[in-house]
């Protein structure tokens, strides 16, 4: 089997040099934030960490305590891949998903697990090739770009990392040119509501609902519908579509 980590690092090499990555100004509100300024300072710097503990962030990911894990299924099934898809998987991080969404797209599909931790993206490529996943490619992203080329996938899930985009503005719009049109975006995140949600999520998450869906829209998303599943309790599942 080809090295897919390495795959992964020439993709970024050649589209970092790409004029795609070029990025226009925007309009500083609630659904659109400056682009070229950070809403959350310092969020990731512990996943950029060179000497980030895989393991000790494997504990804290895999358990069954973390409703994204304990409802995996019912999550898969509700994104509801097709044979032949190729689907990003953005914060991959210790590649929860990664199998999973190989079964559902098939020898025909490809998953694309993107994480800006350059461990996690090893970790997964040491997956693959244990495991025989020769549809999967890691990417190593940055923090303002999935690093894929102009419509490449069908859809992009987004599971509890959207509050983790430092330049939401930039990362949506670099999801938006990778999706070929009439696909699906995933977002899965915690609710924030005051009064109702843990301290912890009001203080690390940094906004709700309402604000994260005004900015997918305005990056050119269609909402499409919020699917209730029976394992959430803090987190929710919204579905958009690219026109």
């Amino acid at each position: 089997m080809r090295s897919a980590f390495l795959i992964a690092i020439s993709i970024v090499a050649l589209l970092q040099t790409s004029p795609a990555f070029t990025q226009d100004a925007g309009t500083k509100d609630l659904a659109r934030p400056a682009q070229n300024q950070s809403v959350n300072p310092g969020i990731n710097d512990s996943f950029l960490d060179p000497e980030l503990d895989v393991d000790a962030w494997l504990q804290r990911f895999e358990v069954e305590s973390r409703e994204v894990y304990a409802a995996k299924d019912e999550i898969v099934a509700a994104f509801g891949l097709q044979s032949g898809d190729r689907v990003a998987d953005i914060g991959t991080g210790t590649g929860l998903y990664v199998e999973p969404f190989c079964d559902a797209v098939g020898t025909d599909g490809w998953v694309y697990a993107i994480d800006i931790a350059p461990k996690f993206v090893q970790r997964v490529s040491r997956i693959a090739e244990h495991k025989r996943l020769d549809n999967v490619t890691p990417v190593l992203g940055s923090g303002n770009d999935i690093c894929l080329p102009p419509a490449s996938i069908d859809a992009a899930f987004v599971c509890d990392v959207y509050h983790h985009f430092e330049f939401p503005s930039q990362s949506l719009q670099s999801i938006h040119r990778a999706m070929k049109p009439g696909g699906q975006l995933v977002v899965i995140d915690f609710e924030r509501i005051e009064g109702v949600s843990r301290e912890w999520t009001m203080g690390h998450v940094r906004a709700g609902k309402d604000v994260f869906r005004k900015e997918i829209e305005a990056a050119g998303f269609e909402f499409v519908e919020e699917v209730k599943l029976e394992g959430f309790k803090e987190n929710y599942f919204l579905r958009f579509r690219r026109p």
